[in-house]
C-alpha cells in the first residue's frame, strides 16, 4: 500500500495543487489529509471541493471545527481569528457542514492520524519537541502515526521507551519501534523554507519519505491582498514562517 499524506493545506489552492500534481507520479493507493483545509488563505472553498472530489479520508484540524462552529474563535490568535471569520463568511452551507462532519482520528492496521497529538485529540495541542510527543506514543493504536498542526516536517522515533528526534527525511519502519512523523503544511509552512510540504508511506518498502514541492506563491500572495486578508499572511508565505 502506497499513501499520500499532507496536512495544514489552510485556503492555499496553487500548494495544494501542486501537492497533488506530484501525487499523480507516486501511484499511490490512498490519500489521507491530516485537517485545516480552511483558514489564513484566499481560497477556502476550492480546497475543500478538492478534498471533496478526491474522497481521501480527512480528519478534522482545529481551523476546520473554527470555521465550523465547534471551536469558538476566541480561543484562536488574531491573524487567525480574523481568517476564520472571513472563511464562515464566504464558504456555503455544504461546506460548513462537511467541515463539522469530519472526524478527529482516522486509524487501520497500517498507521493512524490525527491533526494534533494523539493523547487528546480534540484539544489540539501542539507537538514540538521531544517531550511533547511523550502522551502521544503512549496512546497511539499501532507503531506509526502521521500528525500536522505545527507546520514543521518532523520525525520522532520512540524505542524501548526513548524518544528521538531523526533529521532523514527518509525513514525505514523498523519492527517495535514506533514512530511519530509530522507531514508539515502544504499551504503555510513555517520551517523557513517556502515549499509545500507531504509524504509517502510505502508499506511494502516500509519506507516514509518526507517530501517538498514548489508552487507559484506569488498569486497566493495577489489574492490574499484581493480578498482583504491581512498583509502578514502574505508576507510569511514566501518566508516559509
Amino acid at each position: 500500500m502506497r499513501y499520500g499524506i499532507f496536512s495544514d493545506i489552510h485556503g492555499n489552492l496553487e500548494a495544494l495543487e501542486a501537492v497533488l500534481g506530484a501525487f499523480k507520479n507516486e501511484a499511490l493507493d490512498r490519500i489521507i489529509c491530516i485537517g485545516d483545509i480552511v483558514g489564513y488563505g484566499p481560497d477556502p472553498s476550492l480546497c475543500i471541493q478538492k478534498i471533496k472530489e478526491l474522497g481521501c479520508k480527512t480528519v478534522a484540524g482545529n481551523h476546520d471545527w473554527g470555521a465550523s462552529g465547534k471551536i469558538k474563535i476566541s480561543n484562536f490568535s488574531v491573524y487567525a481569528a480574523q481568517s476564520i471569520a472571513w472563511t464562515k463568511n464566504v464558504i456555503s452551507n455544504d461546506e460548513l457542514n462537511f467541515l463539522n462532519s469530519l472526524k478527529i482520528e482516522y486509524a487501520n492496521s497500517d498507521l493512524c492520524a490525527v491533526h494534533a497529538s494523539y493523547e487528546e485529540p480534540e484539544s489540539f495541542n501542539y507537538v514540538y519537541q521531544i517531550r511533547d510527543t511523550l502522551d502521544s506514543f503512549k496512546s497511539m493504536p499501532g507503531n506509526v502515526c502521521f500528525i500536522g498542526h505545527t507546520h514543521i516536517q518532523a520525525v520522532f522515533m520512540s524505542k524501548a521507551g526513548t524518544v528521538v528526534r531523526l533529521k532523514q527525511e527518509r525513514v525505514v519502519i523498523e519492527p517495535n519501534i514506533r514512530y511519530l512523523f509530522n507531514a508539515g503544511s502544504v499551504g503555510q509552512p513555517r520551517d523557513g523554507i517556502n515549499l509545500a510540504g507531504f509524504c509517502v508511506f510505502d508499506t511494502k518498502k516500509k519506507l516514509v519519505e518526507l517530501r517538498r514541492i514548489s508552487y507559484n506563491i506569488n498569486s497566493v500572495k495577489q489574492k490574499i491582498r484581493k480578498r482583504g486578508l491581512a498583509e502578514f499572511l502574505a508576507v510569511r508565505l514566501g518566508q516559509g514562517r
